[in-house]
C-alpha cells in the first residue's frame, strides 16, 4: 500500500509507501518532492490527533457530569425517603402518646389493662418500676 501527500511548494502529490511515510512522519526528518522542495512532517500531535483528544477528553467530562446528576438524584431521593421515614416514625409516636393519654384519662392501667378510680395511687403501689420505655417497646417510640 501507499500513503500520498502534497507538496507545500508546488502543490505536486507525493507518492511513497506507508513504511517510508511513517517512518518520516515519526522522526520529522526532512523529505523532497519530484521538484526539490524541502518537506516534513511537524513534530508533536496532528490537528487530527488534538481534535481526537479533545473529542475524547469532552466525552469523559460529560460522562463525569452526568454521574455526579445521577449520584445527586440519588441522595436527593435518599434523603426524601429519609424525611417521609422520619414523618411517619414521629406521627406513630404521636399515636401512642395519644393512645396512653386516652387509656389513662379512662383510668386503664398502662401495665396490666385494668381499670381503676385511683390510677396515681395504684401505678405508685403495683408498678412503682414503671417507666414510659416499656410502652415504647410495645409500639412505637416515644421520643
Amino acid at each position: 500500500m501507499s500513503k500520498t501527500t502534497t507538496c507545500s511548494g508546488c502543490g505536486v502529490h507525493i507518492v511513497m509507501m506507508d513504511g517510508v511515510y511513517e517512518a518520516l512522519k515519526q522522526s520529522s526528518s526532512t523529505f523532497y518532492c519530484l521538484w526539490g522542495h524541502a518537506q516534513h512532517f511537524p513534530k508533536g500531535p496532528t490537528a487530527e490527533d488534538t481534535l481526537r483528544q479533545e473529542r475524547d477528553r469532552l466525552k469523559q467530562e460529560t460522562a463525569r457530569l452526568e454521574e455526579r446528576a445521577l449520584a445527586a438524584e440519588r441522595a436527593e431521593q435518599a434523603a426524601l425517603e429519609h424525611a417521609q421515614f422520619r414523618q411517619r416514625q414521629a406521627a406513630a409516636a404521636r399515636g401512642q402518646v395519644t393512645r396512653l393519654k386516652n387509656r389513662a384519662a379512662a383510668g386503664l392501667c398502662p401495665c396490666c389493662n385494668r381499670s381503676f378510680t385511683n390510677l396515681q395511687r395504684h401505678m405508685a403501689t403495683k408498678h412503682a418500676g414503671f417507666t414510659v420505655e416499656e410502652v415504647a417497646a410495645e409500639g412505637a417510640p416515644l421520643h
